[in-house]
């Protein structure tokens, strides 16, 4: 698959590690590290050589965290994961100076024929 991506997701994780939105390339440690139950009410990204996951979990009060994946999710019951591919395109990751992160860039592979 070329140009993968997520088109939703349902299920739970006992675990999970998060990037927050106020973190930086110069300001990485906006991390939080959870432990559950928790529902996944939304999963969303890109997947390619590195996936690039945003998640939206809900605590048992139903108070929801949501942020950039980097790792940990563990699975409590399922994950029920669509994805599709966007067959005429392909995704890859470059350094993008300004943010300091890995951004998408997205190709036709129509350009390349």
């Amino acid at each position: 698959m070329k140009a993968p991506f997520i088109l939703t997701c349902v299920g739970s994780v006992t675990k999970a590690m998060l990037r927050l939105a106020n973190a930086s390339a110069r300001n990485t440690n906006e991390v939080i590290r959870l432990e559950g139950p928790f529902e996944i009410v939304s999963l969303v990204g890109t997947l390619n050589k590195e996936a690039h996951l945003h998640i939206c979990l809900a605590d048992r009060t139903g108070a929801t965290v949501g942020g950039h994946v980097l790792g940990d999710l563990q699975v409590f019951t399922t994950a029920e994961i669509v994805l599709g591919e966007a067959a005429d395109l392909q995704f890859s990751r470059e350094m993008d100076d300004r943010t300091g992160f890995p951004e998408l860039v997205v190709t036709s592979c129509m350009d390349r024929a």
